[in-house]
């Protein structure tokens, strides 16, 4: 990201070198490129956005990789209260409209999720500011919610249902931070849940299970919902700083904070199975049943030392961002499916394997 350039990994062998689309010039070209903030990828397409322009590549081995070079990438900003997310590929004529939802003014976009599952065009929720939009292709941008002087803090999409925390200030003490739930087929407010102080920071809505959502607070809590009953069911604590990335399943819960700590949670019984850290804050957690992806991401995207050799951002080790793999597809025989709690001898402390820090000393991994 703060070189400009754009790897893309293949997760199920990471013992090759990945290729890079977009590369960094070298020192006899042009500066090197601004910092991508943005990426994206599904089994066709590969999207990258920096600054100043977009890349979309495609990824059929088929017809072999190629790409598309445009201008200003529109993703994310709304000029004139117009919501934009242009993406064009040459080879595959894919196009998101410009949509147009509304007056005269600068909004910036601050939070774009895609619906998935949707036949037809693409559908997008998009938050600016306090105002929610629903933008349907080939249609006029609709607004799903809006309340003055309560930003959005978050956002996450299901097939039928989007998520985001909402943010009150001291005149609306009465109401505090919560997290609303819309379905997209009525455009009404289904339930809110939460009650905090500190802001949702975090929601993951879509990988959850039915009727139960996860949401990480600003007041390092990580908190587990079910909708039925509008109520917390599951409220962790064992962030130093606030929640910045969450995800669960029927049983688990992983988050990763703002001080780089990624936790695994049993949340049947709201206990910490174990933590790893690293120094940058965790800005994306994925897991599926056997393997879990974590990246660490920097806040300072072009650091700078005080000396002349330490003006090279590649000698900043301690500065770069780091993705971490891990893989629980381990063959086991019957007797080690045995936790190994159980069948420790306890004749020595094992201490902690891989820089992972157990709930029990005893645990391996």
């Amino acid at each position: 990201y703060s070189s400009g350039e754009v790897r893309l990994w293949d997760t199920r062998t990471w013992d090759y070198t990945a290729p890079v689309l977009a590369a960094v010039p070298g020192p006899a070209g042009a500066a090197a490129l601004p910092h991508v903030s943005f990426v994206r990828i599904n089994s066709s397409l590969a999207v990258a956005a920096h600054e100043d322009e977009q890349w979309v590549w495609c990824l059929s081995l088929s017809a072999g990789m190629c790409s598309k070079r445009a201008g200003a990438f529109q993703a994310g900003w709304s000029e004139g209260k117009s919501v934009r997310r242009k993406l064009q590929e040459q080879r595959l004529g894919w196009l998101f409209p410009l949509v147009a939802v509304g007056a005269d003014l600068l909004v910036w976009v601050n939070f774009l999720n895609l619906v998935p599952d949707v036949t037809g065009g693409p559908v997008a929720v998009a938050a600016a500011e306090d105002i929610v939009y629903l933008l349907k292709a080939e249609a006029p941008g609709r607004i799903l919610h809006s309340v003055y002087g309560q930003p959005v803090t978050c956002l996450d999409v299901a097939a039928h249902e989007a998520a985001f925390g909402i943010k009150t200030f001291g005149w609306l003490l009465n109401e505090p931070n919560q997290i609303l739930l819309y379905n997209l087929e009525t455009n009404q407010c289904v339930t809110k849940v939460g009650n905090s102080i500190g802001d949702f920071s975090c929601v993951n809505l879509h990988s959850s299970p039915p009727n139960m959502l996860v949401a990480g607070n600003k007041d390092r809590r990580v908190r587990v919902f079910d909708l039925r009953r509008g109520a917390a069911v599951c409220s962790v604590h064992g962030h130093q700083l606030g929640v910045c990335a969450v995800q669960m399943d029927e049983w688990k819960v992983v988050s990763g904070g703002e001080e780089g700590l990624v936790c695994v949670w049993d949340q049947r019984m709201a206990t910490k199975l174990w933590e790893m850290h690293a120094r940058h804050p965790v800005r994306h957690v994925w897991f599926d049943s056997h393997s879990l992806i974590t990246a660490n991401i920097p806040e300072e995207k072009n650091p700078r030392g005080s000396s002349i050799t330490e003006d090279d951002p590649s000698l900043h080790r301690k500065y770069r961002g780091v993705i971490y793999s891990y893989d629980f597809s381990v063959d086991q025989l019957a007797v080690d499916s045995v936790l190994p709690i159980c069948r420790s001898s306890y004749d020595e402390v094992s201490g902690y394997n891989y820089n992972i820090g157990l709930a029990v000393p005893y645990d391996s991994i």
